[in-house]
Parts: C-alpha cells; sequence; structure tokens
C-alpha cells in the first residue's frame, strides 16, 4: 500500500506560499498605513471643524455683548414692539481690527414675552454668523430693562439745593454736580454723578463714589400714554382735571386693605382694593389749610356719648363750645369724603361722590356700605388689571395698599395722607409695591393732616393728625420735581423729628425718590426732617 504525507503537496510548491503570504502581510500594512492616515486626516479635519464652529460660536457671543453694550448707550434702538436690526450681514473683525475673512454676522433685538411692561420688560438679543463654507452659528441671550426703581435717589437737575445731614441707604445718582454742605450726611450704597461731588469730605461714602460717570436720560410722556393703554385695559384708567393749587386735587384715591377671610390681618393677595373720590370742591376733597379751622367741615372733635364725631361748623354741640371744637386733644382733620366725617359711607355725600366699580364682587365685601365701590387689586376678581391705576390730571392719594400697583397721573401727583403698605417694607418679602408717575410733579400737601395748624386767630400750632410725620411706603418719578407744599411756610417748632426742631416732623419714606430737578422739603426750620430708606424690593421685584 502507499502511504501519503499530508503536506506532501504544499512542499512541493513552497516559494508560491511564501509569495502569497508576503503579498497578504502587505495588504495588511497597506490598509494600516492608510487607515493611520485616514485617522490622522479626520482628526485635523475634525480639529479644523471645532476651530471654525469655536471661531463662529465667539464671533456670534461677541456680538451679543456688543448690542447689549449698543442698547445701554442709546435706549433707542431697543423697539417697543417687534425687532430691530443691529447689524445685517456685517463683516467681522478681531481684536486688533482686522477683517475675519469668510464670516458675516447679522444681530436683532427686541422685546419677547409679556410685552406690556406689567411684569417687568424682558427682551431677546440674537446673533447669526455664517461662513463661506456653509457653517452657520445662532445664539441668544435675555435682557432685563431695569427700573429706575433700583434708585433711592435720582436726578437729573440738583439746582441749588445741597445735602445737609441726609441719611441714604441704596444707590444714588445724579446727571448734576453733587454738593454737600453743612451737617455730615451718610450715603450707605453706591453713589454715581454724571459730573463731580463738591465738598465731598461732608459725606460718609461707605461704598465710594464715581465722578463723570454717563448721564442717565429721564422717562418721558410717552411712557405715561403707554401706562394709559394699561390702566384702560384693566378699566382703571380714570379722567380728572388740573384744579387746585400744588396741594389740592379734585380726584383722590384711597387705598383699602380689607380682611375678607377674617384670619385678623390684611395680608393675603386678594385683600388689596382703593377707591375713588371726585369732587369740584378741591379744598374739602383735599383737607386744604385753613386760618380759622372753626369753619372747616374736614375738623371737629370725638364724642364718647354718642361716639360720633362732629364737625367744627356744627357746633355747638353737647355744650360744647365751637372754639373747643378745634382746640382739645380730641381735635381731627379728616380728607373730604372720609366716612368718619360723613358718619358712615356715603356714595354721595353733597360735596362729592365715590366712584362705583361695576366688576365682579369679592365675596367677603357682603355688607359693607362701600362694597359696590372698592376697586379690587387682585387679578381674580379683576382678570384684565395690569397693575396700573392712571389719572388724566391730577390726583390725590392715600391708604393702605395691598398688592402690587403703578399710580399714573399726567399732571401732579399729590400725597394728601400717609400711604403704606400692608406688609412691613422692612420684612423683605415683597408682596407689596407702588411706583408713583407724575407727568409734572409729586407733592406731599401742606393740608390739615400732614402740617401743624393755628386752630384760630394766634394760638399755638398742633397736629390734628394721629402723629406729626408722614409715612410713604412708595418710588416716586416725577418729571418735574418731587417735594412739599409751601416747605417755607408755617410752624417752625411744633412737630419734633426724633428729637429735632421742626415744623412738620419726619418725612419717611421707603422706596425711592426720581425727579428731573430736586425739589425742596424744607426751609432753614420749616418744613420735614428727611428720613428716606431703601426698599430692596424695588431692585429686586419693581412696580
Amino acid at each position: 500500500m502507499k502511504a501519503f504525507n499530508i503536506f506532501g503537496s504544499f512542499r512541493s510548491n513552497d516559494e508560491g506560499f511564501a509569495l502569497v503570504l508576503t503579498m497578504i502581510l502587505g495588504m495588511v500594512m497597506v490598509a494600516l498605513v492608510s487607515g493611520a492616515v485616514l485617522v490622522g486626516t479626520n482628526h485635523q479635519l475634525a480639529e479644523r471643524y471645532y476651530d471654525r464652529g469655536s471661531l463662529l460660536d465667539m464671533v456670534a457671543s461677541s456680538g451679543l455683548e456688543l448690542a447689549r453694550a449698543r442698547i445701554n448707550g442709546d435706549p433707542s434702538l431697543y423697539p417697543d414692539s417687534a425687532y430691530n436690526t443691529l447689524e445685517n450681514g456685517v463683516v467681522v473683525k478681531d481684536g486688533n481690527g482686522k477683517v475675519i475673512p469668510g464670516l458675516k454676522r447679522w444681530v436683532y433685538a427686541g422685546p419677547s414675552g409679556v410685552t406690556s411692561g406689567q411684569y417687568g420688560i424682558f427682551g431677546s438679543i440674537v446673533a447669526i454668523v455664517r461662513d463661506d463654507g456653509g457653517g452657520e452659528v445662532v445664539r441668544s441671550t435675555e435682557v432685563y430693562e431695569e427700573s429706575f426703581a433700583r434708585f433711592v435717589y435720582f436726578t437729573d437737575i440738583e439746582g441749588s439745593i445741597v445735602f445737609n445731614g441726609d441719611d441714604f441707604f441704596g444707590p444714588l445718582h445724579t446727571n448734576d454736580k453733587m454738593k454737600l454742605s453743612g451737617s455730615p450726611s451718610v450715603f450707605h450704597n453706591q453713589v454715581t454723578t454724571a459730573l463731580t461731588v463738591t465738598n465731598a469730605g461732608l459725606g460718609t461714602f461707605e461704598m465710594g463714589y464715581d465722578e463723570n460717570v454717563s448721564r442717565i436720560e429721564m422717562p418721558t410722556t410717552v411712557e405715561i400714554t403707554k401706562l394709559q393703554a394699561q390702566a384702560t385695559a384693566g378699566g382703571t384708567n380714570f379722567i380728572g382735571d388740573s384744579n387746585g393749587n400744588v396741594n389740592e386735587a379734585s380726584t383722590r384715591i384711597e387705598f383699602v386693605a380689607v380682611d375678607l377671610n377674617g384670619d385678623g390681618d390684611t395680608t393675603d393677595g386678594d385683600e388689596g382694593f382703593f377707591k375713588v373720590y371726585r369732587s369740584a370742591n378741591v379744598a374739602w376733597l383735599s383737607g386744604s389749610y385753613d386760618a380759622d379751622l372753626r369753619n372747616n367741615l374736614n375738623c371737629g372733635r370725638w364724642y364718647s356719648a354718642p361716639d360720633t364725631f362732629v364737625a367744627a361748623p356744627n357746633h355747638p354741640y353737647a355744650g360744647v363750645s365751637l372754639s373747643n371744637a378745634v382746640n382739645n386733644a380730641a381735635s381731627v382733620c379728616y380728607l373730604g369724603g372720609d366716612e368718619r366725617v360723613t358718619h358712615g359711607f356715603k356714595a354721595n355725600d353733597g360735596i362729592g361722590s365715590w366712584v362705583p366699580w361695576t366688576g365682579t364682587q369679592a365675596p367677603g365685601l357682603a355688607g359693607r356700605l362701600d362694597a359696590g365701590y372698592l376697586f379690587p387689586l387682585a387679578r381674580n376678581y379683576n382678570p384684565n388689571f395690569k397693575g396700573v391705576i392712571a389719572v388724566a390730571g391730577k390726583v390725590g392719594l392715600s391708604g393702605v395698599v395691598r398688592g402690587r400697583v403703578t399710580v399714573v397721573a399726567t399732571d401732579d401727583i399729590v400725597l394728601l395722607d400717609d400711604l403704606t403698605y400692608a406688609t412691613d417694607p422692612g420684612a423683605g418679602t415683597c408682596q407689596d409695591i407702588t411706583g408713583l408717575f407724575a407727568g409734572d410733579d409729586i407733592m406731599v400737601s401742606h393740608n390739615l393732616m400732614n402740617a401743624a395748624q393755628r386752630p384760630f386767630g394766634t394760638l399755638n400750632h398742633r397736629s390734628y393728625d394721629d402723629t406729626g410725620d408722614e409715612f410713604f411706603h412708595t418710588v416716586i418719578l416725577a418729571l418735574d420735581q418731587f417735594g412739599a407744599g409751601e416747605p417755607g411756610s408755617g410752624s417752625d417748632n411744633d412737630e419734633f423729628c426724633e428729637g429735632n426742631m421742626g415744623g412738620r416732623g419726619c418725612l419717611y419714606i421707603t422706596g425711592g425718590i426720581i425727579q428731573r430737578q430736586r425739589g425742596a422739603v424744607g426751609g432753614s426750620t420749616t418744613g420735614y426732617w428727611k428720613r428716606y430708606s431703601w426698599d430692596p424690593c424695588a431692585l429686586a421685584s419693581p412696580p
């Protein structure tokens, strides 16, 4: 039998096998080298793509920041609606001013979201960058229009008035020279001026001060028109007039906080209201100064038996003389239309009348005589309310605010009596905030409640309000001046402020004052001592 070697047939062709093996190994090496070259090429392409993408991203991001800077420098570039094109396919330069080849940029800016302003004014800036190879990057950022409410004090013109013994919390800015004189003043926050500080040594600047900064332009009456439109939508736009002097108005708004749920407080979200009173007798409505209070219907006495207020002209009462009715520890004065004067709420008291509310009435108001005259500040009772109350003409204000509201008037706003929040502004809860925006002045009225009065003749001045001080929780914005009516007249030593002799006591303002030209609130010895505090809520959650 013939035996076979299984390898015999291969051994007969060893040279051919070696050639085939060499070719296979060569092909493998070529594939490995080609793969390595391909990987290297892909890596280079990825690096180039990444670098190009990073460049496009950087150019787009720089476009956003340049747009933000331009808008801050020129607010007119930011539209009220739609959008503005800030750059339209422009070539882009690097930090050395050289053109970056193959790139173009488009930048747009405009309001976004709810554009009415009732929740603040938010907007968007969008930048688009394209290259010649078809690459494109789109980047956007959100912007927020800062409110003047961030300032505790702002003026365009300081005039001849100086800082003298003042104490300011919160940011302060003036476009004018800042002059210090007399007693030292303390500034606890940032201070800036578009010009210079005179007698800076009389001030303690806890955060320093900056001179020659950019001007900040005041708003215009165009903004009032916008707010009137918001008030119209909410049914809170009222027609007034410009009758009366600087201390008076023929329309007044009284804010009222009502304990609807009987829990013993008025701080719940739906417990804020306001009433509107009108009278052609501006002196009666405003509680104007009267040289002889014995003839004034706003003033009189309370009696314990019965517990009734009797106006002076209606005396004698129970054996009390007319003179004693206004020259007694129990003598007080009230604004016209006050239910204490009219012995309970009266829709029409014969001198003036309250404006009815025709919308949904809060259930908790049942049984109140004024229920049909309480305009709600809460949107669950007035869904269209935009947070704005507008008056064409002048308006007087007083009362307790529960809610968030801006009051705008085309003429003056007159502070007839205290205007405070239902929640303590010092608590930092930001539940209540009020902004006042006047087309002309905002004045603290020199009336029977805000200033010491002589009962008649040469008798000593005395206070006819619950305290000799005035309290205002609000941010004030006057396109002309904020001040006190007739600051150089009246008492000079009958209402003290924290131990300091004065004519009208302390003027406590918690919020901020923004005005075109600084007005006076006191003379050399008359008028008020200023006690101004900043409300941080005006920055975090402005009206």
